[in-house]
């Protein structure tokens, strides 16, 4: 599965691929198999992306449409 939305998230906000790999700690290699979808992306880099572009993890993989996250509760 191809994550374009990563894709489009990361090029809509002006950033590189390289940028993100360094805020997540990984090399630009490895970050960009994730945005292409040919190597699974770890829980943990789903969550700082999430919360980095401000949208649901639910979002990030295509599950749902709607880009803010859920409310939190207490």
């Amino acid at each position: 599965m191809k994550f374009f939305r990563l894709e489009n998230l990361r090029i809509d906000n002006d950033l590189t691929q390289a940028e993100i790999a360094i805020y997540l700690g990984c090399q630009r290699e490895v970050y960009r198999r994730y945005e292409k979808g040919t190597r699974q992306i770890p829980v943990d880099f789903l969550i700082k992306l999430s919360e980095l572009y401000n949208v649901s993890i639910d979002y990030l993989v295509g599950i749902t449409n709607e880009k803010k996250p859920y409310p939190k509760i207490m």
